[in-house]
């Protein structure tokens, strides 16, 4: 498929504006008869109203969509994008989806808005992941936005899992963790589309510890389902500038300017 013009953007391109450039050049990737891994959020969205577009033009055939959660699986739906599940595709061509922040490694932190079981069984299952992010996801350590690493818990004994997720932690400055509620209710624990509970870690300073070994430990607890951390996992990030550039990074460290 030949590289799309870049959308239009405002004088003073909104973040909203940077999102969709990004996923439009990563939509590029897409080839006729792909299965897809569809991500979830504010910027795989652009993704999935660009490859529906292309679809409905016939640019795109047989595209099969594998949705990394129920809002997505619904969005995908209304824009006529087939899908299906890892039970009848284990393996995934290209998955596309967005990040709450990037290290220089392409470490990633993903799911704070809930979806990351679903999003790492399925971009795990991918040849190739490709995350678009505007240039403010970019960081030098990840958790160092001040933002949420989210952990994804069962609902029995949370308060237990949560405690021992303080306990492995303790003695590290800045941080601290809560239970995720439901927006409005800070009564009511949110609930994931797996209906499991989500408990969110804050390092001031970012997380300064060998990731590798934080992540074994943290899934060594009994409770914990999955972390928010991607690691090792992308094949490159699409980052789309304030100044309308557009970059391609990818493991090795190699930055390819797609466009601007």
């Amino acid at each position: 498929m030949p590289p799309a013009a870049d959308p239009p953007l405002t004088t003073t391109p909104t973040q909203d504006d940077l999102k969709r450039v990004a996923a439009y050049h990563a939509v590029d990737l897409v080839q006729s008869g792909m299965v897809l891994g569809l991500g979830t959020g504010s910027t795989a969205v652009h993704a999935l109203d660009r490859i529906g577009d292309l679809i409905r033009r016939g640019t795109l055939r047989d595209i099969v969509g594998i949705p990394t959660s129920t809002k997505t699986e619904a969005h995908a739906r209304s824009v006529g994008i087939p899908l299906s599940d890892l039970d009848v595709h284990p393996v995934v061509d290209l998955s596309i989806d967005g990040a709450d922040e990037v290290d220089p490694h392409l470490n990633l932190i993903k799911g704070r808005g809930g979806s990351l079981l679903r999003e790492k069984m399925i971009e795990g299952a991918s040849k190739r992941f490709v995350v678009i992010v505007d240039e403010t996801k970019m960081v030098n350590l990840l958790g160092g936005s001040g933002m949420a690493v989210p952990v994804e818990v069962i609902p029995f004994c949370s308060k237990y899992t949560m405690s021992n997720l303080r306990t492995l932690f303790s003695g590290i400055p800045g941080f601290h963790l809560r239970l995720r509620t439901t927006p409005g209710d800070e009564m009511t624990p949110a609930v994931t589309d797996n209906l499991n509970h989500v408990i969110d870690l804050f390092f001031e300073d970012g997380i300064t510890s060998d990731l590798d070994a934080i992540s074994d430990a943290i899934l060594k607890i009994v409770g914990v389902v999955e972390h928010g951390m991607f690691l090792g996992m992308a094949t490159s990030v699409i980052v789309a500038g304030k100044d309308g550039g557009v970059t391609e990074i990818n493991r090795m460290g190699v930055r390819r300017i797609i466009s601007g």
